[in-house]
């Protein structure tokens, strides 16, 4: 068996291991913006057309500690927990010393992202004075608990795993495009680069992960992870509207507005299309074990809109 690796050189490579503290610095960030406009959808509705630059300073910012809240949150509660497993050997792959180290430097790799991205959100708040708004991950967390009870009640190890599958494979157009934005923060510019250069190693790892996972599966269970893991890529990539709503309300406008904007903003059919696109990676993934030959894999694929 070909064992999932990390770099063999991480203890020099790895962002924990050597990178700096990325600092805002104003002079540095003059003229640029936090966040790129065109990643915010409600931005451009029609609904702030004469918003003054003030709000949509607000607006922009928001969605920025949204993003990065979002990212410290997954990290820790989800990628985490089931990298633990893996290192500790509590799982139905069995993993030889390496492949079990190499799981623990992710989790370390990881608090890295976490502890980075609420380091730059505090930041940004004490550079921009404006204020963080709670954000919480509960809902996340319930879709994807949820997920797990459905469709493998009786394995929910396997279920932590498959959502570290899910998160560690996808690949997300915002993640890539940020790095190379120079209207963006030069600071965003340099963490988002660092998480970046951190998830390519991760994403190899888990990728070769699922495969051994997959052959290691009995076909009863095989059918269960199937039907699953198009509904782990939909929890992990449907955005949350719940802090579109609070950020949208908290600049003022009126909650009738803010409806208005977020049903023509976050339509099912963008939400879909969004979600298909930054999952590809994942479900041509479970393509290439023979997972959608399944039928009833095929039909939760085709059920959430998420079939070529």
């Amino acid at each position: 068996m070909t064992e999932p690796r990390v770099a063999p050189d991480w203890y020099e490579s790895a962002g924990v291991r050597g990178g700096p503290r990325r600092m805002l610095e104003e002079d540095r960030e003059a003229g640029l913006t936090v966040f790129p406009e065109h990643l915010v959808p409600h931005l451009h509705h029609e609904g702030l057309a004469g918003a003054g630059a003030d709000i949509r300073r607000a607006l922009l910012t928001q969605h920025f500690y949204q993003y990065m809240l979002f990212t410290s949150h997954l990290e820790t509660k989800v990628v985490n927990r089931g990298a633990a497993l893996v290192a500790h050997g509590e799982t139905d792959v069995e993993l030889g010393p390496d492949a079990r180290l190499d799981a623990l430097k992710i989790y370390s790799d990881e608090a890295y992202h976490a502890l980075f991205s609420l380091d730059v959100v505090q930041q940004v708040e004490k550079a921009t004075a404006v204020p963080v708004l709670p954000y919480d991950f509960g809902p996340r967390m319930a879709r994807l608990d949820r997920t797990g009870r459905v469709f493998l009640p009786d394995h929910g190890t396997l279920a932590h795993i498959l959502q570290v599958v899910a998160f560690e494979t996808v690949v997300t157009r915002m993640l890539a495009r940020i790095p190379r934005d120079e209207t963006v923060f030069r600071v965003v510019r340099e963490v988002v680069g660092d998480h970046v250069r951190d998830e390519v190693h991760h994403h190899a790892y888990f990728a070769r992960y699922f495969k051994e996972l997959w052959a290691s599966l009995t076909p009863a269970t095989r059918v269960k992870v199937a039907c699953s893991m198009p509904h782990f890529v939909n929890d992990c990539l449907r955005p949350d509207i719940a802090p579109v709503r609070a950020a949208l309300l908290s600049v003022g406008m009126p909650a009738e507005r803010a409806e208005e904007v977020l049903r023509d903003c976050y339509r099912e059919e963008v939400l879909t299309a969004g979600v298909r696109d930054a999952g590809r990676h994942t479900l041509r993934l479970c393509e290439s074990v023979g997972a959608f030959d399944i039928p009833e894999a095929r039909e939760q694929l085709q059920l959430l809109g998420l079939a070529d």
